[in-house]
């Protein structure tokens, strides 16, 4: 493997955990539960892996969803 390429991704993958690292540490302080951090994680995975136009709007609606049903978001 080229060594760049390697250092490359190493880099981007240091970067990755270090933002989900932050952002775990940010909702933790916004009093939301390890399953609801999880939750989210998950769902901002798979709204940013793509899909089609109808999954993103799908994705949006589940997020706005869990907000609404762990009280974070009122109707």
């Amino acid at each position: 493997m080229n060594p760049y390429v390697a250092h490359k991704a190493d880099r981007e993958i240091t970067t990755y955990e270090v933002t989900v690292a932050s952002d775990i540490d940010t909702l933790t302080q916004c009093d939301f539960s390890a399953e609801q951090i999880v939750s989210l994680l998950g769902l901002r995975q798979r709204y940013q892996s793509g899909g089609s136009d109808r999954a993103s709007v799908m994705h949006h609606l589940e997020f706005l969803k869990y907000l609404v049903m762990s009280g974070k978001m009122e109707k």
